[in-house]
């Protein structure tokens, strides 16, 4: 039987790859076969990862790409397609946070996360889109978190923007299956990244969090490989305008209990 999960000679997009999950899943794309596209603010972070995706024998293109600027996105699709002369997959991953009480966010607050989460994620995913609709054929992932399914407090503006990006995900879902064309939403849970690093150092707040987390432990890296290469690969053919959780059972909204196992009287 054909490999399902093989990506030789595909194309991917990542977006935000100069750091954390954003290289995990460009790391793990290039393992499948994939050639890249690597894109930051600051094209110059790229450099090692570039050497790195290149090391295991795939090809990385590294573009500079802020995801509120117009002429930014345009420009990626058109040297992306300049290069490789095809985009089959989007990994739609920069994204931020900003954390605060609801009662002392402000505007500004406000507009950059849900800017960059949703408003830029959606005119990425249209201008890669339009490509994919002339080929008949595309891989979109837009990169949620829990907070697509559940709320929590002092990320207000976050929790909004991942759970616009769910709804957006299945809009596009509806409107571009014609074309050939799937997109879902990979909601990793706890993993530790330098955006989030403030919360691990705090151990109380960690064994609060492991506590929840019926598998017992927080994310590892490679525990995203199998998702993303899934949801990038023709196994999910079939599978469009759905969430992927890989949060180790948290949502499930369990906590682990002390089960006391008394010998009972014969």
């Amino acid at each position: 039987m054909e490999n399902l999960f093989d990506l030789s000679g595909k194309v991917a997009v990542v977006t935000g790859t100069s750091r954390g999950l954003g290289q995990y899943f460009g790391r793990a794309l290039a393992q499948a076969g994939a050639d890249l596209v690597i894109t930051s603010r600051d094209v110059s972070r790229l450099s090692e990862f570039q050497e790195e995706i290149e090391a295991l024998g795939r090809r990385a293109l590294p573009i500079k790409l802020d995801v509120l600027n117009e002429s930014d996105i345009e420009n990626m699709v058109r040297l992306a397609v300049a290069e490789y002369g095809r985009i089959d997959i989007l990994v739609n991953n920069a994204g931020l946070n900003i954390r605060r009480p609801a009662a002392e966010v402000t505007w500004k607050d406000w507009d950059t996360v849900l800017n960059t989460n949703l408003k830029g994620s959606f005119f990425v995913a249209q201008a890669v889109g339009k490509v994919m609709i002339e080929r008949r054929y595309g891989r979109i992932i837009n990169i949620g978190s829990c907070t697509c399914v559940f709320g929590m407090e002092g990320i207000g503006p976050y929790c909004a923007s991942r759970g616009g990006v769910l709804q957006m995900s299945r809009s596009l879902a509806a409107e571009w299956g014609r074309h050939g064309i799937t997109v879902n939403v990979l909601a990793p849970g706890w993993f530790q990244t330098a955006q989030n690093k403030v919360l691990y150092d705090n151990k109380p707040w960690l064994e609060y969090i492991t506590d929840r987390i019926p598998l017992g432990r927080p994310g590892q890296p490679n525990d995203l490989d199998g998702a993303v290469i899934f949801l990038a690969s023709d196994a999910s053919a079939y599978v469009t305008g759905q969430i992927l959780l890989v949060d180790g059972g948290f949502t499930t909204g369990a906590t682990r209990a002390i089960v006391e196992t008394k010998s009972q009287p014969k």
